[in-house]
């Protein structure tokens, strides 16, 4: 029977599990959170986000999930800085012009903040500018895609947290921690 796991990565964690880029002060991995031979991430998520990640033991698996032509949804609970204009959220619910080309639409909707964990460290704060929240659903799976998209129509990225792929959810694992579920 595969294994799947679903973590919480918190910010500053790489989306793998040796740091082969650094010499010198090794970059946290996934080797400091999860010690279970045999499982490898299904996807990746960047150094600088949290949330959901999965590991799985099964190859067909693995691919269902991180292979773009099966369109998983992925959720992410995204703060922006100022708020965000219905404009906005129109183009993002159509296609996004990226230099890689357009996006798929995505679901885009206002949201209230969100009670997460604290962020470490923090999100920088301009008493100046007001930020807002957003859930954003693609089905793709670009590089650095949801920072890229918000950044393409005016509201820069300042924490983004995975919070759904397909129906599995981070909701209730705390921040690097894991849990193992039954398929």
């Amino acid at each position: 029977m595969p294994r799947l796991i679903l973590f919480n990565k918190p910010f500053g964690v790489l989306p793998q599990f040796t740091d082969k880029g650094t010499e010198g002060s090794p970059r946290p991995t996934l080797s400091q959170f999860i010690d279970v031979p045999g499982v490898y991430p299904a996807g990746r998520l960047d150094m600088d986000s949290e949330g959901l990640m999965l590991l799985t033991d099964d190859g067909r698996l693995q691919a269902q999930i991180s292979d773009p032509k099966f369109k998983m949804p992925k959720s992410y609970l995204v703060q922006v800085e100022g708020e965000v204009t219905d404009e906005a959220l129109a183009a993002l619910r159509n296609c996004v012009r990226l230099k890689d080309g357009e996006t798929l639409p995505a679901e885009a909707e206002r949201i209230d903040e969100p009670e997460l964990w604290p962020r470490d460290p923090p999100i920088r704060v301009r008493l100046s500018v007001p930020d807002s929240w957003l859930k954003l659903t693609i089905r793709e799976g670009r590089n650095r895609q949801v920072r890229r998209m918000t950044a393409a129509v005016g509201f820069p990225t300042l924490r983004l947290v995975r919070w759904s792929v397909g129906d599995w959810m981070v909701e209730g694992i705390g921040q690097g921690e894991w849990r193992e579920i039954s398929l």
